[in-house]
């Protein structure tokens, strides 16, 4: 063999074995990383120190993704609920509470109210939804009009994806498998 070619056979060897010593495998690196992220709106809203009600929420929670996969839909209230529960996988909501931002506008301001919040609990009453809340950053509005709730994202392994309650095909859990 010659120097050449043994140099080519090095660095091509090399080349394959760098994205393996960070422990990632060929498969793994193509394999899109996907994070939903999920909004519900709301006629009206409540709150108190310990909870806020989304009133006459919306029975379909959307969600999208951002770049390398962008996907959106929609949730159906009980499909939503389920992310709460131990059957939902080992990331359910319930087990790593997400932060959410709420947004509303309440009568009499030119500029929506927005607060911070890590929610829990969800519990649906009537047409209304009711989380617990911790605050995080802002300030909680007594109440208001038009509302949305902004809920963080699930990443991979847990959550909303293709197969997932009818949306595309696959099984549980983010991405295609």
């Amino acid at each position: 063999m010659t120097t050449r070619r043994r140099l080519t056979t090095a660095v091509a060897l090399t080349a394959l074995a760098v994205p393996l010593s960070f422990g990632v495998t060929l498969a793994q690196a193509e394999e899109p990383k996907i994070q939903l992220m999920f909004v519900q709106t709301a006629e009206d809203l409540k709150t108190d120190d310990k909870t806020l009600r989304l009133i006459n929420v919306g029975q379909q929670t959307l969600y999208f993704s951002d770049r390398p996969v962008r996907l959106a839909g929609h949730l159906p209230m009980p499909a939503y609920m389920e992310e709460w529960t131990a059957g939902a996988g080992p990331d359910n909501f319930a087990s790593d509470p997400p932060n959410a931002t709420l947004s509303v506008l309440e009568p009499g301001q030119d500029a929506n109210t927005v607060a911070v919040v890590e929610i829990s609990d969800p519990v649906v009453d009537g047409n209304d939804l009711v989380y617990s809340y911790q605050m995080i950053e802002g300030t909680m509005p007594e109440g208001g009009g038009a509302t949305a709730l902004f809920i963080d994202w699930i990443g991979p392994g847990g959550g909303v994806g293709p197969g997932f309650h009818g949306v595309g095909v696959g099984r549980r859990g983010v991405g295609w498998r």
